[in-house]
């Protein structure tokens, strides 16, 4: 678990960590380099979940490395299933990582929604959801990985 304290906002317990594939964790389907090993330190501390529309059908084989569970998305509106797993999981112990209109209900519902405007880019939604906005998917882990980081970022 990753437990921090952040004055104005309360106390985060993060158990899960939930993050869209496509255009946040890869671009055009492929692993950015660096994200494996930092999730692989975080599956120390969290359960790890990869949810994905899988656009380019790389989604399993690229986390292959990763300890997480990858879920594919069967529903055509991803937002709602997104949304569903994050509730399913618990909203208050769920941290959620995006940049697409589809992750935008899950980044808002989580305990913490972390938005990434990487190379692909990011939707407005997911911008006016998120609590933190990150230029590259490894800040975005890294606050994880150094909670004060969270602190600084999100104190009141």
């Amino acid at each position: 678990m990753i437990e921090v304290g952040i004055p104005g906002k309360g106390d985060l317990a993060i158990r899960y960590l939930v993050l869209d594939f496509n255009g946040t964790m890869a671009l055009d389907g492929v692993l950015l380099p660096g994200v494996e090993e930092r999730l692989n330190t975080l599956a120390g501390s969290v359960d790890i979940y990869v949810i994905t529309a899988d656009t380019f059908g790389t989604g399993r084989a690229a986390c292959a490395g990763i300890n997480a569970r990858v879920e594919i998305l069967n529903e055509p509106l991803g937002a709602p299933a997104k949304q569903k797993f994050v509730e399913k999981l618990g909203t208050q112990a769920t941290a959620a990582v995006g940049n697409g209109v589809n992750d935008s209900l899950m980044l808002a519902g989580a305990a913490l929604g972390i938005m990434v405007l990487g190379p692909e880019g990011a939707s407005a939604k997911a911008l006016q959801a998120a609590d933190v906005v990150v230029t590259d998917i490894n800040h975005g882990l890294d606050m994880l990985l150094y909670p004060k980081r969270l602190v600084a970022t999100l104190r009141g």
